[in-house]
């Protein structure tokens, strides 16, 4: 059986092997409560492993991304200030490269000897050898696969890239194939990815492209949650709120149509017809005139004000 999104979002993400207390507690500053929340923290970038960059390929000045292996370590204090400094040196396996890490002490202990993570920052020289100062990091842990996967991460949470992936391939597994609640003919008109699919693909693509196409899936799934929402609360708003039923075929709307010096376009006469419509139904009116400019919008908002002051009401 399909799995529906509310199951999972009623299961705790202490359902999952790892995820204690403490754990759930780091999850929890991020807004990661349930397992739902979990499959819905999408990855904010990936390392495409086919085509990282290598640091021997990078030019002084430029911004990019490396991979690459810890192999020493040291922290010290500056002569100057006394201000923190850690001195990482990283590889590749075909160039070397340090980075600098000013006031964050904590890096010592985060980056071993023998940790492999990303390194996203500008080149520089120093004193003849290549560099990045306070580079961003991203730890991947021992991910093997071409394209890995980066999740936002909070420093305070204390949790990394390669955890969070764990989970959520664990939450995958589990979860199986997810319900699809649009038919064949709707996923072809829009040229849509399965939402089983592309749950799978946001987090363990097998290409860049597929990423892409699972990223703009679940978009869509997004906004159709988001317009759904706001159609049902103004379903319940008309159902349960009361309103003066207008009279819309008075003198008044008429008198000022022909006095106008020019004829109503047919967008203007079916935007009029649709608020009467509205006006003389015991439910509110809910709408947006939109039209561009000099498209007649005046004309239908003064008719819309003259329908309720030929009843002896007032408009703003």
């Amino acid at each position: 059986m399909a799995r529906r999104l509310r199951q999972l979002a009623r299961l705790p993400v202490t359902e999952l092997r790892g995820v204690g207390p403490k754990k759930a507690d780091s999850l929890a500053q991020m807004e990661i409560e349930t397992v739902l929340d979990l499959l819905t923290h999408y990855p904010l970038r990936y390392v495409d492993r086919t085509e990282q960059k290598a640091i021997r390929d990078m030019q002084v000045g430029e911004e990019a991304m490396v991979l690459a292996t810890v192999r020493r370590v040291q922290s010290r204090r500056t002569r100057q200030g006394g201000r923190s400094l850690v001195t990482v040196d990283v590889s590749d396996g075909r160039g070397y490269l340090t980075c600098t890490f000013f006031n964050q002490p904590w890096r010592a202990k985060q980056l071993t000897a023998g940790t492999e993570a990303v390194f996203f920052g500008k080149l520089d020289l120093y004193r003849g050898k290549r560099q990045m100062t306070n580079p961003v990091v991203d730890l991947i842990g021992t991910k093997t696969g071409k394209i890995v996967p980066i999740y936002p991460q909070s420093e305070k949470a204390g949790l990394t890239t390669w955890e969070i992936g764990d989970w959520v391939a664990e939450a995958l597994e589990r979860a199986g194939d997810f319900d699809e609640p649009l038919d064949e003919e709707l996923l072809d008109r829009l040229d849509l990815a399965g939402r089983s699919w592309a749950m799978h693909q946001i987090h363990e693509p097998e290409s860049m492209g597929a990423a892409q196409s699972a990223r703009r899936r679940l978009a869509f799934d997004e906004l159709l949650r988001l317009q759904v929402t706001l159609v049902s609360r103004k379903r319940m708003y008309e159902r349960e709120s009361k309103a003066i039923r207008h009279i819309v075929d008075g003198p008044l709307v008429a008198r000022f149509h022909e006095q106008l010096p020019f004829p109503l376009t047919d967008a203007q006469l079916q935007a009029i017809d649709e608020i009467a419509t509205d006006r003389a139904a015991p439910h509110p009116m809910h709408r947006l005139l939109h039209g561009d400019v000099g498209s007649g919008k005046t004309v239908v908002a003064v008719t819309a004000l003259l329908t309720p002051a030929q009843g002896g009401y007032h408009g703003a």
